[in-house]
């Protein structure tokens, strides 16, 4: 729970203090999204460093229609200091129709933070993610790994798009029994 409320403070204060060259304004959401593919399960493939995610591993989030229309997001990690799981329950919508590739999302109403899908493969198998703030990137996959050249490629967009690539974390995201 702490790491929720630390990442929504921290992403709401800065987005009203975001230096001009730090916005993703410029940064054009993907074209033709289509949120019933993008639903799922996703694991956590590489990451700008935050301290809301400081020492979590193996880190996944869920994204499923709720029976409101709202899409439920269920984020997990390991957090290896405390040597448990970490899990942050919230909720998502689109922001504008046209735009359905920008959302934004939240884990402690009433605050709210943009949650931007800027790459983004035909199949729905890798995306890359960003908020209001180039502080903020995930890459993402469905699957625990992806091959090293894709992870290349995803990486030199973000450095195109001016994301501070040189810090980016590569997740671990070793299968466990009872995850």
């Amino acid at each position: 729970m702490k790491y929720l409320l630390i990442f929504t403070i921290v992403l709401i204060t800065s987005a009203c203090s975001i230096p001009k060259e730090m916005r993703t304004d410029s940064i054009p959401a993907v074209k033709n999204f289509e949120l019933e593919k993008y639903l799922g399960k996703w694991y956590e493939i590489a990451r700008l460093p935050h301290s809301f995610e400081d020492g979590l591993i193996k880190v996944s989030a869920e994204y499923s229609l709720d029976e409101d229309g709202d899409i439920k997001v269920i984020n997990r990690g390991f957090d290896t200091e405390d040597n448990e799981w970490q899990e942050a329950e919230g909720v998502a919508g689109i922001v504008n129709k046209n735009n359905p590739a920008v959302l934004e999302v939240s884990f402690f109403r009433p605050f709210y933070a943009e949650y931007k899908v800027i790459k983004l493969e035909r199949d729905y198998s890798i995306a890359m993610v960003t908020s209001s703030s180039k502080k903020y990137l995930w890459i993402l996959s469905r699957s625990r790994t992806i091959e090293p050249k894709m992870l290349e490629l995803y990486i030199e967009t973000a450095k195109n798009f001016g994301f501070n690539t040189n810090d980016l974390i590569v997740v671990e995201q070793v299968k466990q029994e009872k995850e």
